[in-house]
């Protein structure tokens, strides 16, 4: 009886072709497994935004000080005592009113009270003596001021000296008066700087005027140096930097059924900065809508799932 034989070339022969099998079955799978993987593409959260032409202003913060445009002091003609008073704070009066009397009298010498009169019409805005209060001629008496007619004075620091010329409109913000905006208008700058401070001081006056506001109130000023018309505005924070040069995604198509939405990765250029809202120049038109809200993750083309529309 004979026995079968198993040459060692044989066993060789049979793993090998067990392992080509093995292994032509993994790649199939791997490669089955690639392909599903593509055909499932990312879907990105975002919120967007509906771009419109609009207004950006340009501006510079100062505070000042409001004060009459002409204010006046009241100096007594002679040295000595008041005798009477006959205005008070707050008071309307007129040119060459009297307003109090000064007593010049000495131990062996009287004379008449000497009046001390309003240099100008305007209303009492400082009423410094009592009866019996010493004055020479050199003392204020009365400070006289018209309040119809009131400046805004702000000192600007020289680097900005160049950005601040006549005319320029300003929009003014009083503590007293929360939430509520003045429009005012630059009508003077100094044509020098301070030495001391480097400063140059600018004046404004409030347009129209306003019965509200008052001498001696602080005035926060928002001066606009620089308007654009009809500009085409976004949240800077949605501008995206690939190599250093600026990029938005803008929607390129919307959802439709089953078919997610696209954005485009669109190259632009930048204007002025203003409040963390920057001015198009190019790139963009009214109405493109573009994503404000999880761009960082975006390529060219990729799917999108839009959460929230802002105009």
């Amino acid at each position: 009886m004979k026995k079968s034989v198993i040459t060692k070339a044989a066993l060789f022969a049979a793993a090998a072709l067990l392992g080509a099998m093995v292994l032509a079955g993994c790649k199939g799978k791997d490669k089955k497994d690639k392909n599903a993987q593509e055909e499932v593409e990312a879907l990105f959260a975002v919120n967007t935004y509906k771009t419109k032409a609009g207004n950006l202003d340009e501006y510079l913060e100062f505070g000042g000080d409001v004060a009459a445009v002409s204010s006046v002091a009241a100096l007594p003609d002679m040295a000595g005592k008041i005798s009477r008073t006959l205005a008070s704070v707050g008071q309307m009066v007129k040119k060459n009113q009297v307003i109090a009397y000064v007593d010049a009298s000495r131990p062996g010498m009287d004379y008449s009270a000497s009046p001390v009169k309003a240099p100008i019409s305007g209303r009492v805005i400082s009423f410094v003596p009592t009866i019996g209060t010493m004055v020479s001629q050199a003392t204020v008496v009365a400070e006289i001021a018209d309040t119809d007619e009131l400046e805004i004075k702000v000192s600007v620091a020289e680097r900005f000296i160049s950005r601040i010329s006549m005319g320029q409109t300003a929009i003014v913000t009083f503590d007293a008066y929360p939430g509520v905006e003045f429009k005012a208008k630059v009508f003077e700058v100094s044509p020098v700087l301070d030495k001391s401070s480097r400063t140059m001081s600018v004046k404004l006056r409030i347009n129209p005027p306003d019965s509200r506001i008052k001498a001696g109130m602080y005035a926060r000023v928002r001066l606009i140096t620089d308007s654009v018309k009809d500009a085409i505005v976004v949240p800077a924070s949605a501008i995206v930097k690939r190599e250093g040069v600026p990029y938005l995604f803008v929607i390129s198509s919307q959802k439709d059924g089953d078919t997610p939405a696209k954005v485009k990765l669109c190259p632009v250029e930048q204007g002025i900065l203003v409040d963390n809202r920057i001015e198009i120049t190019k790139g963009l038109i009214a109405g493109d809508e573009i994503v404000v809200k999880g761009q960082n993750l975006l390529n060219d083309g990729s799917n999108v799932n839009i959460i929230a529309v802002t105009e």
